[in-house]
């Protein structure tokens, strides 16, 4: 065989395995952990506005965010969202709060899904949050949309008490 031949082969052999090694299911502990890792960076973010640090918050949106502060009214871009989301951030005490219920990531954990209820001040349920996440790299989420929505009545009397959704996870 030439030695051409054989590159070419080999060239060949090497982007099959690599696209192969790409559509690959991953595993269930590596779902798990992806899950771990947008869990942790929603609790995080949720923890930026229990500690008032706006800085935090913004690190957590991708450049090209976009966030609707009601309906049909999205924010584009990270500036626009920390622009908007300031006066939250400028009272000494929280003015709602909010934790994951639920995460869903997407096979090649370049994508995942969170969600979960929103409280005011009081504690009361007021509504539920959903948001789209980007793995931008190695464990780092950074969120791309975001959209609240009206809780059902079902939603009401099954949620869950305040802190389980982020009970014993250490955030970044």
């Amino acid at each position: 065989m030439h030695s051409t031949t054989r590159m070419t082969l080999l060239s060949t052999a090497l982007v099959a395995a690599a696209a192969q090694a790409q559509t690959a299911a991953p595993t269930p502990e590596q779902m798990q952990a992806w899950q771990r890792e947008v869990r942790a960076a929603e609790c995080g973010f949720a923890a930026s506005m229990a500690r008032r640090d706006l800085a935090a918050f913004e690190r957590h949106l991708a450049e090209s965010t976009l966030f609707f502060m009601g309906p049909n009214r999205p924010l584009h871009g990270r500036a626009a969202v920390v622009a908007a989301w300031k006066r939250f951030y400028e009272a000494p005490e929280a003015p709602f709060q909010w934790e994951p219920d639920e995460i869903a990531v997407s096979p090649d954990g370049r994508l995942a899904w969170s969600t979960g209820p929103v409280r005011n001040a009081k504690g009361e349920l007021t509504n539920r949050f959903s948001s789209v996440w980007r793995q931008e790299a190695p464990g780092r989420w950074r969120i791309v949309v975001d959209r609240g929505s009206e809780l059902s009545e079902r939603e009401r009397q099954n949620a869950q008490p305040l802190g389980k959704g982020c009970e014993g996870v250490a955030a970044p």
